[in-house]
Formats: structure tokens, C-alpha cells, sequence
């Protein structure tokens, strides 16, 4: 399919923002660290919602070219591609404050993949489809392969909602049922409260992203005016829907068996790697866990108990 103009011209226009000086430092220590294998740096996440840069942790996602070309460690790369992104914590002093990041490494072929919508789980396409910078791009050509993977994004979050909606819809209750499926489909922090905001934070971006993408995937779409909100009208054959259920429950199985792998890696890319999964837990959802320091010197078992005594706790949601 032939990804729609308008969509990606949207997503682009949205895209094109400049790094505030904190952020800058931030990216210049990832070139430095990554060099000329960095393709493209994106900003997402509650930072670039909020546009407060020191309050948490700034979510950069870091697009290579290769990993062996990004990493001087073999080890390091070899588990890039064996369950990839690689996330890494960085922290600088700019202007007399601390400025923290969490960024992950991914390829700009597995970015690609990643958001399209031959690939099954919500990781990516469910992460991009919401509004993200581009804050660095090597070349134009690599800044127009960017806008396009936020385009596919788009299309692929909205066709695997729509069995999961009623009928007749809004945009609002299209993005909230389905941010509720993807961030459900992996072992997420976030208070389901905050989920339900998303879409309130970026109401134009989503409501104009929302008809392009309809316009796109099905013909026709009818659309219209209902007590001053914007309605669409789309039909879904009931046996599609009953095969998305089952699907959706897939991928929960599947995220949240990531999740916990991804955790134990995680422990091993960055110093101090148990200190900052609990603060981050505890910072998005108030949950608060314990663990011993003679476990934070062996930082895989630490993740097994870490991850079980959150679940029972109710930190991932």
C-alpha cells in the first residue's frame, strides 16, 4: 500500500523540531558515543508532552545505521540484534542541572519494520504513532524515511483498533481504546489515568491524523457532525473483529514476555540499571519495591525478583 501524501506531509510537519540546550548536550554525548552510525535521534514520550526537559527522564530513541558499527563492544551489539532496542541511561549538568535521558538503540531497517504493519506486536507502531520529534537526521533522505515509518505507524495503530471499536466513533474514543490495548500489551508503569490524557494532549495532531488515515484505509468512510464532535462511520465484518480479539490477547502474552526479557537486559546496558527500573516504577505508578543490595551486584537474578515482587504489587499495569 501506498503510503497517502497528506499523512506523511502531517506527521512531518509535526516531526520538525529543535532541540532545547539541554537536549542538544544530551545528543552530542550519543554522537560521541555511536559516531557515524547515528541516522536519526526522535524524542517521544512525557518530556516532549509536557516541553519540561528536567523533570524525568528524556525519551530519545537513537537510529543507527548498523550495530556493529554503533558499539565498540561486540557483546553489546550482539544483543542489539538479538532483542533489540538496547536502551542505555546518560545523565549531564547543563546550566547548573542535571539533565537524565533514556534512550534506546534500533536500527532504521528494524524502525521500519518495526511500524509496519506486517510487524504484529504494538512496540513500535504503538509507541510512533503518537507525536514525536526529529531532533537529528544524518540527511533529508534519511529525515523523509523517518516521517514515512511515523506515517505507517499511523495506519497500522488505526487498522488494528478499528475491529475493537463500535461502528459509528470518534477520534478520541479510536485513540484511547486504543492506547488502552497497546500499553496493555506490554508491562507498562503508566497509571492507566495518565493513558486516557494522551489524547487530550495533542487533540488537533490526532484528530487530523485520524481522518487521513481512515481516508486511506477504507473506502468509503462516512463521516459526520454529532453534537458538535466529528463522527466516522466504518463497517467491520464480525468475524473480523472476533479474530482481532484473539489477536489483541496474543499480543498481550507475547509484550509482556518481552517485557520481563527486555528488563533483564536492561539491567546489564546501563550502571546502575536496578536503581533506575525502580525509580521509574515507582515515579509512574506509586508502587514501590525493595530490593536487597547484595542482589543489585548480581543485576540478572535482581531482575527476576525485581519483576516478580512488581507484579505482585501491581507496578505494571
Amino acid at each position: 500500500m501506498k503510503l497517502p501524501i497528506k499523512l506523511v506531509k502531517a506527521v512531518g510537519r509535526n516531526a520538525r523540531q529543535t532541540a532545547s540546550p539541554a537536549v542538544s548536550a544530551l545528543m552530542d554525548e550519543i554522537l560521541d558515543r555511536h559516531g557515524k552510525a547515528v541516522q536519526a535521534i526522535l524524542f517521544y514520550g512525557s518530556c516532549l508532552r509536557s516541553g519540561n526537559d528536567r523533570d524525568g527522564l528524556v525519551d530519545l530513541y537513537v537510529l543507527v545505521d548498523d550495530y556493529r558499527s554503533a558499539y565498540k563492544s561486540r557483546l553489546q551489539a550482539a544483543l542489539n540484534v538479538l532483542l533489540p532496542p538496547n536502551v542505555y541511561y546518560l545523565e549531564k549538568t547543563v546550566g547548573g542541572q542535571v539533565v537524565r535521558t533514556k534512550y534506546a538503540v534500533l536500527s532504521l531497517v528494524d524502525f521500519q519494520k518495526g511500524t509496519s504493519r506486517r510487524w504484529f506486536h504494538s512496540y513500535l507502531w504503538g509507541r510512533f504513532c503518537q507525536p514525536t520529534a526529529l531532533l537529528f537526521a544524518r540527511s533529508d533522505l534519511v529525515a523523509q524515511r523517518v516521517y514515512q515509518c511515523f506515517a505507517q505507524a499511523v495506519l497500522t495503530f488505526v487498522e488494528r483498533v478499528l475491529p475493537e471499536i463500535p461502528p459509528e466513533f470518534t477520534a478520541r474514543q479510536l485513540w484511547g481504546r486504543g492506547f488502552a490495548l497497546s500499553y496493555g500489551a506490554e508491562l507498562r508503569s503508566e497509571n492507566p489515568q495518565k493513558r486516557a490524557h494522551l489524547f487530550d494532549e495533542a487533540t488537533a495532531y490526532y484528530e487530523e491524523i485520524t481522518g487521513l488515515a481512515l481516508e486511506a484505509l477504507f473506502d468509503p468512510v462516512h463521516l459526520y457532525k454529532s453534537d458538535s464532535s466529528q463522527r466516522y462511520s466504518v463497517h467491520v465484518a464480525t468475524g473480523k473483529r472476533r479474530v482481532s480479539r484473539l489477536l489483541w490477547n496474543l499480543r498481550s502474552l507475547q509484550g509482556k514476555l518481552l517485557s520481563i526479557l527486555r528488563l533483564l537486559k536492561a539491567t546489564a546496558t546501563f550502571e546502575g540499571g536496578v536503581d533506575y527500573i525502580l525509580w521509574k516504577i515507582e515515579r509512574h505508578s506509586g508502587v514501590s519495591v525493595h530490593v536487597e543490595p547484595r542482589l543489585k551486584h548480581r543485576p540478572l537474578l535482581a531482575a527476576w525478583v525485581l519483576a516478580w515482587r512488581l507484579y505482585r504489587k501491581g507496578g505494571f499495569r
